[in-house]
């Protein structure tokens, strides 16, 4: 079930409206009218968006009184980091070894000019 979290995650953060909406959040708790505001949208367009963040797990929703307050949960984000950073790995060692090539071609290039 991890890649499907995944596949949630990473379809929520394609978007960069809501990945401002995250960054906002990481701030503190904020109702779904402060979420929309620098967006210049409509409470229903962010209601939209704060679904699909919902739906990936990203964020929990609170009701007080009318007023819908919506966190951060950083879980599935720190699984989508734990699952790139094997990428991470992947790519150090390839970038490694076209470093190592570079330098061998600059050695030989040294000797020969």
């Amino acid at each position: 079930m991890v890649e499907n979290r995944l596949d949630t995650t990473f379809h929520a953060l394609a978007d960069p409206t809501r990945r401002g909406m995250l960054a906002r959040l990481a701030l503190g708790e904020k109702s779904i009218g402060e979420l929309a505001e620098p967006f210049r949208m409509t409470l229903a367009g962010a209601s939209k968006h704060v679904k699909v963040l919902e739906d990936a797990g990203l964020l929990s929703r609170r009701k007080v009184g009318r007023t819908h307050l919506v966190a951060l949960n950083a879980g599935p984000l720190a699984e989508a980091e734990s699952w790139l950073r094997q990428w991470e790995k992947f790519w150090t060692a390839r970038l490694d070894s076209l470093e190592a090539l570079i330098e061998r071609d600059k050695q030989k290039e040294k000797k020969n000019g």
